[in-house]
């Protein structure tokens, strides 16, 4: 029988890496910390931040689309996160409740925050009138609605723009596209509804309609499929002389050695030469997420088995797994992974990194290169962790979820601690 782990590779490419890390007697440290140090203070899993690495990544997004943009905290929020971003000058794209709720506990001013949401509830528009949110992305009819009757009970006004689906297949997962006409997303252009949305917009006393917006997918590697979408929304836009308009977010990060991805700076200059081509005078902005905290982390696991099948497969289990990183079980991402106690050392065995939950699928990282020293009791990490890992995760099997440290000038200062078996219980009645 033939094995099905891959061929050998190198050392992981550094790239790949935080931008602040250093690998000292062979050892990985990230903004001065020793995560092996770091894995040993607060336990694994853990998720390390580069902070440095996110405001950089926050100052690059400013200087490309203006004060106006707006971090998607879909990607990765805390009180901690929700506070730098903010002092780094970008406004909050949040999605529900609980993430305006997270961004106003942190002390990030109402005005500069954006809601979203393709299903956004009384309950949550009536949070977002009570705190006097910046802006509201509308997504629908029924939207345009409730905001009607939120205004004649409540007399709130917000400036809205609004979602158009401007018909663009962004190449990605299909799971994570939202620009093509059939999606649960925003009024679709080609069929008439983006106008006639518009013009109710405009006309109506309920709101004050401020732009447009659009976001064709996540993952997007081609800044070509960005360059469409900014046509389609210049010429249904154009008629009605509108103040604002959002690219949106989703510029891809690289998350394997054979990857490369457009820089924030390269995705706005590409969107800024659209824009001009078409005549868009607008203010232009963005949402940026994925691209500001992908790169910026890395999570610490702990090895407990290693499995190896003759012929078959090696298996090497962690304590995480899909309730910390579910991507490679939604979308079958792709992830690197090594060892920080010998972060340049060649990686020449061939292994499946799993997790510890009651699931085949359980899987982190399916054709993964690791030094042949690793062994029960190391810790094993995988990086460009930052986005869509806390965020997405769960306490499947009643998992704990994990820490989260921030990073910086030597010190990590905990920013999520980890739960509790308490917590599980919290919610109980």
């Amino acid at each position: 029988m033939t094995a099905v782990n891959p061929p050998a590779r190198g050392p992981l490419p550094r790239r790949l890496l935080p931008d602040n890390h250093e690998v000292v007697d062979g050892r990985l440290f990230i903004g001065g910390c020793d995560t092996l140090a770091l894995a040993a203070r607060h336990g694994t899993p853990l998720f390390v931040y580069d902070e440095e690495h996110l405001r950089s990544r926050c100052r690059e997004a400013v200087a490309a689309f203006g004060p106006g943009v707006a971090y998607g905290a879909k990607a990765f929020l805390c009180q901690a996160m929700a506070r730098l971003v903010h002092e780094e000058g970008m406004n909050i794209d949040v999605a529900t409740g609980g993430e305006l709720h997270v961004a106003l506990a942190a002390g990030v001013p109402a005005d500069h925050l954006v809601l979203h949401g393709n299903n956004k509830s009384t309950a949550e528009l009536e949070q977002a009138a009570a705190a006097g949110v910046g802006r509201i992305v509308v997504d629908n009819f029924d939207e345009l609605d409730r905001l009607d009757d939120l205004h004649a009970r409540t007399g709130f006004r917000p400036r809205v723009l609004v979602r158009l689906t401007p018909g663009v297949e962004a190449h990605t997962h299909s799971y994570v596209s939202t620009g093509q006409n059939d999606t649960k997303f925003g009024f679709t252009v080609d069929t008439g509804a983006a106008a006639a949305a518009i013009e109710r917009a405009r006309s109506s006393p309920s709101v004050e309609l401020v732009g447009t917006h659009s976001h064709i997918g996540s993952q997007v590697f081609a800044v070509s499929s960005f360059v469409q979408a900014v046509a389609v929304m210049a010429e249904a836009a154009a008629p009605f002389g509108l103040e604002e308009m959002s690219v949106g977010g989703g510029l891809g990060v690289a998350y394997m050695s054979h990857e490369r991805a457009p820089t924030i700076a390269e995705w706005g200059r590409a969107v800024g030469k659209a824009c001009a081509r078409a005549g868009v005078t607008a203010r232009v902005t963005a949402e940026p997420g994925r691209s500001i905290a992908a790169a910026a982390a890395v999570t610490l696991y702990t090895v407990g088995t290693v499995k190896e099948i003759e012929g078959v497969r090696t298996y090497v289990a962690v304590d995480g797994g899909m309730s910390d990183n579910p991507r490679p079980v939604l979308y079958g991402s792709g992830y690197e992974a090594f060892l920080p106690r010998a972060a340049d050392a060649p990686r020449d065995r061939a292994v499946t990194v799993v997790g510890k939950h009651c699931e085949s699928g359980d899987v982190l990282v399916r054709d993964a290169a690791v030094p042949a020293s690793l062994a029960v009791g190391d810790v094993l990490a995988t990086p460009v962790t930052g986005a869509y890992g806390h965020s997405m995760g769960s306490n499947y099997n009643k998992a704990l979820r994990p820490a989260v440290v921030f990073a910086a000038g030597g010190d990590a200062r905990l920013v999520v601690r980890r739960e509790t078996y308490e917590d599980l219980l919290a919610c109980d009645r």
